[in-house]
């Protein structure tokens, strides 16, 4: 059973009839919703870990609007907010050491805002994890949406895969038996879309795990990044939040 306006977390901030309350409806006047948009429906956080140098998350920006989509049309409210983003191959020395981090600003988000449930958008390692945990630290009701894997890699006909194929390969360069034009002209096939690595490293286990533990939509950590698939997936997670 859905739950009445009242028995919504955000009703605190937006359906009371208090001097603070007439505030924060303002606010969202400025921004340009209306009330009827927002008062009585459920306020859903939409968690997207998106940023010019989040690799496996290239596509989060139309992905987000895919879950906002599936949002309006269940009679919610999305609103879209960015966190940490983790890149596994940028960011030094190591992404475990700021995977808790992005868990405590996650939970602090979801504990700070009028939020009544959220859609975490990861992927990229630890970002799962991390979304995750602040997630369940916080309570809220919360569905993951994997970020997929991106397309298989291709180098004169041969399939690649990220993350595996560049140690074997690397290999062969140092031994002499590919030339270093060889090894640049792979670099350009060995990553060819947004999405995750497309082997059985750790993004695709850690995807693999919350769809096991039941934090996905059935089928969700499977799709391809690119696939039309993906962005219905995120539209149902958005729809399924609100219920």
């Amino acid at each position: 059973m859905r739950k009445r306006p009242e028995d919504l977390r955000s009703h605190r901030w937006f359906g009371v009839e208090t001097m603070r309350s007439a505030n924060h409806r303002s606010r969202l006047l400025q921004l340009g919703f209306g009330p009827q948009e927002f008062r009585g429906r459920p306020v859903i956080g939409v968690i997207n870990t998106w940023s010019d140098l989040m690799h496996c998350h290239g596509h989060f920006r139309e992905r987000a609007q895919d879950v906002k989509r599936g949002v309006w049309a269940a009679g919610g409210f999305p609103v879209e907010i960015p966190a940490m983003a983790l890149p596994e191959v940028f960011q030094k020395p190591s992404t475990m050491l700021y995977r808790n981090f992005l868990a405590m600003e996650t939970e602090e988000i979801a504990r700070s805002l009028p939020l009544d449930g959220l859609v975490l958008m990861g992927g990229c390692d630890k970002t799962g994890p991390a979304l995750i945990m602040g997630a369940i630290s916080m309570g809220l009701p919360a569905i993951y949406v994997p970020a997929g894997p991106m397309l298989s890699g291709n180098w004169r006909g041969r399939k690649l895969g990220s993350g595996s194929d560049v140690w074997k390969y690397y290999s062969e360069l140092r031994a002499g038996t590919i030339a270093q034009s060889d090894w640049n002209e792979m670099e350009a096939g060995l990553s060819r879309s947004a999405g995750t690595c497309m082997t059985a490293g750790t993004a695709s286990t850690m995807a693999l795990a919350a769809e096991a533990l039941g934090l996905t939509l059935p089928g969700a950590a499977s799709i391809p990044a690119v696939d039309s698939a993906h962005p219905r997936m995120a539209a149902a997670a958005g729809s399924r939040i609100v219920e």
